[in-house]
């Protein structure tokens, strides 16, 4: 593991507690209810493989329509928040896992998702951890993405750009702590350019304050 990613391991794992207070920004209330919905219906009846699950609470929304669910993080800390959820009985099952070693995950899906991961991969990172989704699942595995757009006023400002192109931010805790946090905001154009390889179908769509991607595999 490199040393931005053992730093957002860090950063993650000191923030566990704080992390959901992000779905309580107003402005973004009406976007989280169509994600909700959108997410719900893409996945349901799917066996699926959620990656950088964090503290569950979008596996809280999608599971009770899947056929089943293993939620998958690196850190123990928010797998014990994503746990404490309600969930059909028997139908969702947490793993400590590598989102970059997906090999080694075992069990059969048919659907895969990660929420706000793509976001702090490395540009250059990308290729590598897409090629690594289409090498782990079959022909016609069904591919959810979801993350971030950068709106002024509402994200995180960013605090630099690096020689690869990749944006930084600045993010406080309440233990005072200072975390300086990868954070990459690509457009459509981007999303469906770095997916293309790796899917025979790439649709993309930007709400205000989000961005899916869903794929083919």
């Amino acid at each position: 593991m490199d040393q931005g990613a053992t730093e957002l391991r860090a950063y993650y794992a000191r923030r566990a507690a704080e992390y959901e207070r992000i779905y309580a920004k107003p402005e973004r209330q009406a976007d989280l209810a169509r994600l909700t919905e959108w997410i719900g219906g893409r996945l349901a009846g799917r066996r699926v493989l959620e990656i950088a699950c964090g503290t569950g609470w979008w596996t809280e929304r999608y599971a009770p329509f899947a056929a089943g669910v293993l939620a998958t993080d690196i850190n123990e800390e928010v797998l014990a928040i994503a746990r404490s959820k309600f969930y059909p009985e028997g139908h969702v099952h947490f793993s400590i896992a590598d989102a970059c070693a997906l090999d080694a995950i075992a069990g059969d899906f048919d659907a895969v998702f990660a929420g706000f991961w793509w976001s702090h991969l490395d540009r250059r990172e990308l290729p590598r951890f897409l090629a690594g989704v289409r090498r782990r699942f079959p022909d016609r595995t069904r591919a959810l993405f979801l993350d971030n757009r950068y709106v002024e006023g509402s994200s995180t400002p960013l605090a630099e750009t690096d020689a690869a192109g990749n944006t930084w931010q600045l993010r406080r805790l309440d233990d005072g702590s200072t975390h300086r946090v990868l954070k990459n905001f690509p457009d459509a154009a981007e999303l469906v350019a770095a997916a293309r390889p790796f899917a025979k179908t790439v649709q993309v769509t930007e709400l205000p304050y989000y961005w899916t991607l869903e794929c083919e595999i």
